[in-house]
């Protein structure tokens, strides 16, 4: 049994050592995704939490091939390492660009529409912890509304941007959101975007203990009730058109509770929670109306 699990061990692409801070969800997702992709897979890393996590010089918690790049450039860097691999015979080799949502959001947009436009072959992966941790918890755009950052000491004032609809607006292939506490629905997305041609997008939600204000062993308890509060709804979008849900919260549990479990949201007060139920509510009525089939990954 210990020689079995210490061959488990050694077949990780991510492996132990890494740098992140105590319950960050980011290495289990990492894991997760390479066992899928496989160690033939080139990464593109910019500026983020993952470039401090991977490791530093000359050592990596990666058993793969990794570049860092500049915060704008993943998607860039991304499309090149592919270019150089088609060219050299290897372009069945997967690319995976994987940026926070500074680099996806905000500084890393730009390079990420053009490869979207260009329906460049790589797979870009954002996981999303809700602000620029790295460098001490500022508000991005994926910063929820009345969140607490330190440029937002009075809780944000506009809502979250949705990344999957801007995504979707370039008519690419495939893009999802999944969780760290859905290991199957995570895993089968990422065996799905593997074996699509196109540009491929997935949305994780990055639990953060450092900036979210919690204990650290909550990482897992938060992200499933950001699911099943239908916070942060599982979904898949094929050609920026059709949605499917891959989560039906039966019964769907109150936002307050994944609210309250968060210093970020301490501030606020029960007028301000139940608003941001109410528009919960609103959005998640929408996106159900808008789906067209329910696909549970089991």
């Amino acid at each position: 049994m210990v020689e079995l699990k210490q061959k488990e061990i050694a077949q990780q692409l991510m492996t132990s050592g890494h740098l992140a801070c105590p319950g960050c969800a980011a290495p289990l997702a990492m894991r997760w995704a390479l066992d899928i992709l496989g160690n033939r897979t080139v990464v593109s890393l910019p500026a983020s939490c993952f470039s401090i996590i991977s490791g530093t010089f000359p050592y990596s918690a990666l058993s793969v091939n990794l570049v860092h790049t500049a915060f704008e450039t993943a998607a860039a860097l991304a499309t090149g390492l592919k270019a150089g691999l088609e060219m050299t015979g290897r372009g069945d080799a997967p690319v995976m660009a994987w940026a926070g949502d500074g680099g996806t959001f905000d500084i890393g947009l730009q390079a990420l529409s053009g490869a979207m436009e260009r329906g460049e072959d790589i797979l870009f992966v954002c996981y999303d912890n809700e602000a620029y941790m790295n460098t001490g918890n500022q508000r991005s755009s994926a910063t929820p509304r009345l969140s607490f950052t330190t440029t937002t000491p009075r809780g944000e004032a506009g809502e979250k941007k949705d990344i999957l609809a801007i995504v979707a607006a370039h008519k690419i292939p495939y893009a999802a959101s999944a969780s760290v506490a859905f290991p199957e629905d995570f895993k089968a997305k990422v065996k799905k975007a593997k074996d699509i041609r196109g540009t491929k997008f997935i949305h994780i939600l990055s639990s953060c203990p450092t900036g979210w204000q919690m204990a650290s062993d909550l990482t897992i308890t938060a992200a499933r009730l950001a699911v099943t509060s239908s916070v942060f709804p599982l979904m898949e979008i094929f050609d920026g058109e059709r949605t499917v849900l891959n989560f039906l919260p039966d019964p769907r549990v109150s936002v307050k509770r994944y609210l309250e479990m968060q210093g970020r949201f301490s501030r606020l007060s029960p007028e301000e929670i139940d608003d941001v139920e109410r528009r919960i509510d609103i959005r998640w009525k929408r996106l159900v109306e808008r789906a067209e089939s329910v696909f549970i990954y089991k």
